[in-house]
């Protein structure tokens, strides 16, 4: 089953948890359910992927106690907290600490689906921004420490006979050192090239700031 499309659903209630997991799979979303936080907490090692439904009142471990708790075990799933009524300060302290979204009961079948879908695209993108992260950083790994310099000149909008000048070595060097650059990065243009050295973290001095050869 697709990560972006499941949804976790925590509630020791058995009709809401049973209720909410039908909901979900006649909109044909992934459910898998939970009678409490601890028993969540027992398999988190195991997820990567989806979002987080919780009942923010329950024994042992309220929902807001879970919030804090994934906080510090730095997962990072949307979390939607459903709230009963007079319970609307309790979500706000929850969004504090961390929780994407709160619903109140009783609440309309549209609304929740619409929340949750929400959280489940934003995870979407984290993930899709983490795997584009990971494969530029693999990318930048495969550069010499040459290359990586002259990388670091064509961001800082240098032309190849200033990147050769500071550098010491001659533009054609330049030129060959850019092509394996862009060949390694499997960039397809020098804009694109730019795109994916920023992503990657690629910090570079401006060119007054750079030191001059010797």
């Amino acid at each position: 089953m697709p990560l972006e499309n499941l949804v976790h659903v925590i509630d020791d209630d058995d009709a809401m948890r049973d209720s909410l997991a039908f909901l979900l799979r006649s909109a044909k979303v992934e459910a898998r359910t939970y009678e409490s936080a601890l028993a969540f907490l027992d398999t988190v090692n195991e997820i990567s992927g989806g979002c987080i439904v919780t009942d923010v009142r329950m024994p042992d471990m309220t929902g807001m106690e879970l919030v804090r708790r994934l906080q510090e075990l730095k997962i990072t799933l949307p979390i939607i907290v459903i709230t009963g009524h007079g319970d609307v300060p309790l979500a706000v302290e929850a969004m504090k600490c961390g929780a994407a979204d709160f619903i109140e009961k009783p609440f309309d079948d549209d609304l929740f689906l619409a929340a949750v879908r929400s959280a489940l695209n934003v995870q979407a993108a984290d993930q899709e921004r983490q795997a584009a992260r990971s494969a530029i950083d693999a990318r930048l790994a495969l550069l010499s420490p040459r290359e990586r310099d002259v990388l670091e000149g064509l961001v800082a909008g240098q032309p190849n006979k200033i990147i050769a000048y500071e550098l010491g070595i001659s533009p054609r060097t330049v030129e060959i050192y850019r092509a394996n650059v862009m060949t390694k990065m499997e960039a397809a243009s020098l804009s694109e090239l730019v795109r994916m050295a920023l992503t990657g973290g690629v910090i570079a001095l401006a060119p007054n700031d750079k030191p001059k050869p010797r």
